[in-house]
């Protein structure tokens, strides 16, 4: 692997293109950045890995969709400035729905055709809170693998669970004194502090957002919630 690395021509920001190539059909899926951790973390894992520049972190493809990309081969240009992925791609690439990014056809004169190949609603995958909370979530066990310096959330990490619990109990309390004073604005800041530190204690014990949902869906249309650990536990 350092053999590769040493050979990449990255630019002045560390970047390297990646064309991502539908290993079956041979269709072009999209254009990403990749940095020396994505190409690492793509070479160890077999799925595709790139750099967000809006997020400024490593990302693996399919970490909020599901869609991902498993690589079949990756290959080099000439200059080793520019990678080509041939994958196997779950569903679909693009954040539109569409199986690819490249749908939007020019034709003579300018004018522009879409095909389109909607494989997902991008409103029921990526909209909405519970979209929100699976990026938070996956920055959250990104900075729990390896967390850049000065992290806040890495930070928490290090100090280990007691630190976790501790910032939950702190926050749990100052949602109910606003809570308590009716300040709407206060509790609207005060449970997105809760939740997201609630995150990072999922993050630390294992868990995951599905297996929340999955208790709450099992609790659903019962007429008396359930509350404490299941029997025995």
């Amino acid at each position: 692997m350092d053999d590769l690395l040493a050979r990449l021509t990255f630019d002045a920001q560390g970047l390297i293109p990646a064309v991502i190539q539908d290993d079956g059909s041979g269709d072009v899926l999209m254009v990403a950045y990749m940095n020396r951790e994505a190409v690492e973390r793509t070479l160890q894992s077999g799925l595709t890995h790139f750099y967000s520049r809006s997020r400024e972190r490593v990302w693996q493809k399919g970490e909020i969709s599901g869609h991902l990309q498993r690589v079949r081969s990756i290959h080099l240009d000439c200059d080793a400035d520019a990678l080509l992925l041939r994958v196997e791609q779950v569903v679909a690439a693009c954040h539109t729905g569409n199986r690819s990014c490249f749908f939007t056809r020019i034709e003579p004169g300018g004018a522009l055709k879409e095909e389109a190949q909607a494989r997902f609603d991008p409103a029921e995958v990526y909209g909405g809170l519970p979209a929100v909370l699976k990026r938070i979530f996956a920055t959250v066990r990104d900075r729990k693998a390896a967390a850049p310096p000065g992290s806040y959330v890495g930070g928490l990490f290090a100090a280990g669970r007691e630190r976790i619990l501790k910032k939950i109990g702190e926050e749990t309390t100052e949602l109910l004194l606003a809570a308590q004073a009716g300040e709407r604005e206060a509790i609207r800041y005060e449970v997105a502090d809760l939740w997201f530190h609630t995150l990072v204690l999922l993050a630390e014990c294992d868990l995951g957002l599905e297996e929340v949902a999955a208790e709450l869906a099992r609790r659903e249309g019962k007429r008396k919630p359930e509350y404490g650990p299941p029997a025995g536990g």
